[in-house]
């Protein structure tokens, strides 16, 4: 089999590929972020965040020179390079949360949407039967209208009995 060429004007098929490509599952990333969003919201996470950045500036502010890891002299630039690095990631994966669920919100509006209008269809369905009901039972005899047609023939009857 021949050498394949490399030409600028087709592109790079699966096999000439010089790197892998990479493969995402959305819905897992999604969920990670969504559950990451929802950790970073609550009441634990940021007491837990403010023990742990109260006891990295205690440690290095009080602790001997020698066992600071981060010392004040410097600003406390590691915490500062940890807690930017947290933003940073922090802000977008919020987002991509946040992008899911009105998503979602977008999905649920539309079927709801659509119910609404199912409901409406159904009801003036309804409306339309209760009308055509309402005219045939105004077609229909009434009690008291039998009753006057019968005395009306009983005393013609009686009337033709009398006459003969």
């Amino acid at each position: 089999m021949a050498k394949m060429k490399i030409r600028l004007d087709r592109p790079i098929s699966k096999r000439a590929r010089l790197m892998p490509r990479l493969t995402i599952d959305q819905e897992r990333f999604g969920r990670a972020s969504e559950a990451f969003a929802r950790a970073m919201g609550t009441g634990a996470f940021l007491i837990a965040m403010t023990v742990v950045v109260a006891l990295w500036l205690t440690w290095n502010t009080l602790a001997p020179a020698d066992a600071q890891f981060d010392p004040r002299a410097t600003n406390f630039t590691l915490l500062t390079l940890i807690l930017s690095m947290q933003a940073s990631y922090a802000a977008p994966l919020i987002l991509l949360a946040q992008n899911r669920q009105d998503d979602r919100d977008r999905v649920k509006f539309e079927q709801d949407r659509q119910m609404a209008e199912r409901n409406l269809d159904d009801t003036e369905y309804l409306a339309r039967e209760v009308v055509a009901l309402r005219m045939a039972i105004e077609d229909l005899a009434t009690k008291e209208f039998v009753r006057d047609e019968l005395r009306a023939l009983l005393k013609e009857i009686v009337d033709e009995r009398k006459s003969d």
